[in-house]
């Protein structure tokens, strides 16, 4: 697979009109964008090397393409992905009369076998929120923001997006924008709820001193929290309660959905929490919430 060739810049405008026009659609988020963008000049340097270019390859150089990067080591996930954006880019070119026919469309996605999101069981979340010190302005701050991301299931860049306009404290909900720029109206129950509001009233006006800021959550230099450093807080916090199994940004989230469909939730009201556009992102969830039924029902039940 050769990565020295250069992109033509005919294969380069078609790749920007494709996801100018998939912008203007599905609003994808830019750090998505990128990732197209890098899938598809992956492959139209492919193609250039081969006297080719993306809008004359058929299905036998898109099939010799994801064999060329699977002798290369890449992993299913990755190729699956590639294929996802190139049958996008297709799509969109037959829908606009460039191409008559697709030539992924009788490409098969390779199988993957789907990982159960990771979560930490109620024990192990009380530990993480109660890590922090709320005698200190900072510890007030991260406490206020684990609650908060806990209580509503907001991913991590939800949570530091906040601004003040999104809070509703009366009411007790905030609104986010989630993916695709889809907004929804979250519930932060009585106990983060609290916590926010003494946040509000006593750690933020201590932090930003004579400055302004419509964000939430704010650091010491009274800018924004960012996704990095509110992870870094985090992983320090897990260490600090004990916590030994793998964290990711989402471990909250998923703990949330998980915890919810333990204690009884209806699937589809924890969909709408989390704002997921399809049932079936939501149902892997379950997988999760049985698996823990059962190690409860081995361990209490008498002939468990």
């Amino acid at each position: 697979m050769s990565e020295a060739a250069t992109l033509p810049a005919h294969d380069e405008q078609c790749i920007e009109t494709f996801l100018d026009a998939l912008w203007m659609e599905r609003g994808l988020s830019d750090l998505t964008l990128a990732a197209y963008r890098a899938d598809l000049a992956g492959f139209a340097r492919w193609l250039a090397a081969r006297r080719s270019s993306l809008l004359q390859a058929d299905r036998a150089q898109v099939l010799g393409y994801l064999a060329d990067r699977a002798q290369a080591g890449a992993r299913p996930r990755s190729t699956a992905r590639l294929l996802s954006a190139l049958r996008r880019f297709y799509r969109y070119q037959v829908r606009e009369g460039r191409l008559q026919e697709d030539p992924t469309a009788l490409v098969d996605s390779p199988k993957l076998g789907r990982p159960l999101p990771g979560a930490l069981s109620e024990a192990e979340v009380e530990a993480l929120l109660a890590a922090p010190d709320v005698d200190t302005t900072l510890g007030l701050r991260d406490r206020t923001m684990l609650e908060v991301l806990y209580a509503a299931g907001l991913r991590v860049s939800e949570l530091v997006g906040l601004t003040l306009d999104q809070l509703n404290t009366r009411q007790g909900v905030v609104r986010t924008l989630g993916k695709g720029g889809k907004e929804r109206l979250v519930p932060v129950g009585e106990e983060a709820l609290a916590w926010l509001e003494r946040y509000l009233r006593q750690a933020r006006p201590a932090l930003l001193g004579t400055r302004a800021s419509e964000a939430v959550f704010v650091t010491q230099r009274g800018e924004a929290m960012t996704r990095q450093a509110f992870w870094y807080r985090i992983k320090h916090y897990a260490q600090q309660a004990g916590i030994a199994r793998p964290l990711s940004p989402h471990t909250l989230r998923h703990s949330f959905a998980t915890h919810l469909l333990n204690h009884g939730a209806d699937l589809r009201v924890v969909q709408l929490l989390l704002g997921h556009s399809d049932l079936s992102t939501t149902q892997i969830y379950t997988h999760v919430a049985r698996q823990r039924l059962r190690e409860l029902h081995s361990k209490h039940h008498p002939r468990g």
